[in-house]
């Protein structure tokens, strides 16, 4: 990596339209607008069909390309740890006399509110259970209801929400950093390719890369939204009763779409960091809620045991060659992958924009591997708390039984 400026003959957004208060690049903006707006529309007139078609080009990605997820997301961990350790990890985004924008509370703040955000809300709880009581099948074909399910439970939640998506998040966002701080390239995707295209990318390759950018961020974003939308849906039925139904969840999504516009509007500075920091506060305190009034000791020790099962099954997780738990394999992996990847463009861009000033060995500490730590923290918390509800009814039960028929019974 040299942070040396390369000539560039294209003079960065001349093509650019001006309307509406907006800089809208051109043709990329329009015709993501359009082919966004036939999506949309398709989808809402015909929902049954459009689920058939989402859900076939979805599982035909999985099947078939399996290998390059599970590959991609191995060699992205690697790649990352690398340069924690080379030399090149002392090179600084922006050049040696830049300087951070925002302190460090605030950088990882939005790091982490961008990078996971509602999804650890919904899975730190629904993931380790269904993995334990083997909802959808279970990781590595372990028995359901045993310590053994207990123990992949937490090492493959882990495996989902550690170390492969942050390495995801952070090889798209360094590289973004990178040519736009280093290069004086646009903070757009194109700007990756430019050692492999040159002037190229100014081009028809480099908008077919920023559509392809815009509809992996907006299949991502769906992704997010629909399923946070729906455990706040059923979180207000069961408090309040109000209806969990679509009409609730497009609520739910255009309060938050109205929300992220506001945080957006009102810049950097004045919206979306203060939204994360306040975001990761009331995380904190939610955390320290639930370790109080929880099953404190069983969380507090929780956190050892929980990386250590994830540092145990790390490596037979990552395996993609004759795996026996297909069914679980690409039904859980393979779609967290997708989902990551898919989301990286945006988290990614994001990322890249906040971070000038830091070095990349700074960079990959922060979206890598403190990251990582704090979901351990975070899934550790919820999970064990679920897991704990789920295993003390069972221990209850069986204890009762045991009362009652204290003999073993013979089979006539």
């Amino acid at each position: 990596m040299s942070s040396e400026k390369e000539p560039i003959k294209y003079r960065i957004g001349q093509d650019n339209l001006q309307k509406f208060g907006l800089d809208m690049h051109n043709p990329v903006f329009i015709i993501s607008a359009i082919l966004i707006l036939i999506f949309v529309i398709g989808t809402v007139s015909a929902p049954k069909e459009a689920k058939e078609i989402l859900d076939g080009a979805k599982w035909w990605s999985i099947n078939n390309f399996d290998w390059l997820f599970m590959l991609s997301g191995n060699i992205f961990v690697i790649f990352c740890i690398a340069l924690v350790f080379l030399p090149v990890g002392k090179i600084r985004i922006g050049g040696d006399g830049a300087k951070p924008e925002f302190t460090t509370f605030s950088w990882f703040s939005m790091l982490f509110a961008a990078g996971m955000g509602i999804g650890l809300m919904y899975w730190s709880v629904a993931e380790p259970v269904a993995y334990y009581t083997g909802w959808w099948h279970t990781p590595l074909n372990v028995t359901a209801f045993t310590p053994e399910a207990k123990e992949l439970a937490m090492g493959a939640t882990m495996y989902h929400w550690g170390l492969h998506p942050w390495a995801i998040y952070a090889v798209v966002g360094l590289s973004l950093a990178f040519f736009s701080y280093n290069k004086k390239l646009p903070l757009t995707m194109r700007s990756v390719f430019y050692p492999i295209l040159k002037e190229r990318i100014w081009g028809w390759p480099g908008h077919i890369i920023d559509l392809l950018a815009v509809f992996a961020t907006i299949f991502g974003l769906a992704t997010s939204l629909g399923l946070g939308a729906q455990q706040v849906s059923s979180g207000l039925n069961f408090l309040f009763g109000i209806s969990k139904g679509v009409n609730t969840e497009i609520a739910i999504i255009s309060v938050i779409t109205l929300m992220a516009v506001v945080s957006v509007v009102r810049g950097l500075e004045g919206g979306v960091k203060v939204l994360s920091k306040f975001n990761i506060i009331i995380a904190l305190f939610l955390v320290l809620f639930i370790i109080i009034v929880g099953p404190t000791l069983s969380i507090l020790t929780g956190v050892g045991t929980t990386l250590g099962d994830y540092a145990t099954n790390i490596i037979p997780l990552s395996n993609f060659v004759g795996r026996e738990d297909s069914e679980w394999y690409h039904g859980w992996t393979i779609f967290y992958w997708a989902w990551w990847i898919a989301w990286s463009p945006f988290v990614g861009m994001f990322i890249a924009r906040i971070s000038k000033g830091r070095t990349v060995r700074e960079f990959i500490i922060a979206v890598l591997l403190v990251p990582t730590f704090v979901t351990a923290v975070w899934m550790s918390t919820f999970g064990l708390t679920a897991l704990d509800q789920v295993i003390l009814p069972q221990k209850v039960k069986t204890t009762f039984q045991k009362s009652l028929f204290p003999f073993n019974t013979v089979t006539l």
